[in-house]
């Protein structure tokens, strides 16, 4: 079941809801996104941490073949 850049957006706005977030279909088939995720909570963290937060507010979407969500290429940071 593929999802949309607006679903993907919200699930990630529960957890970073002062975040500057982008989302990017990169293939037009609702499973290949890029995301872009600036918030000040990634302040002091690795980029490992950063994406284990992103990965964990997708509420298991990306789990194993049958999750929602194929592919997300992360982009994480704090801000400038």
């Amino acid at each position: 079941m593929a999802m949309s850049a607006q679903e993907i957006e919200d699930l990630l706005r529960e957890t970073f809801p002062e975040a500057k977030i982008v989302i990017t279909d990169l293939a037009g088939d609702g499973n290949h996104y890029a995301a872009e995720v600036i918030d000040e909570s990634f302040r002091g963290q690795n980029r490992v941490q950063q994406q284990r937060a992103v990965y964990a507010a997708l509420k298991g979407r990306m789990d194993g073949p049958s999750g929602d969500l194929h592919a997300l290429a992360l982009t994480t940071k704090a801000p400038d």
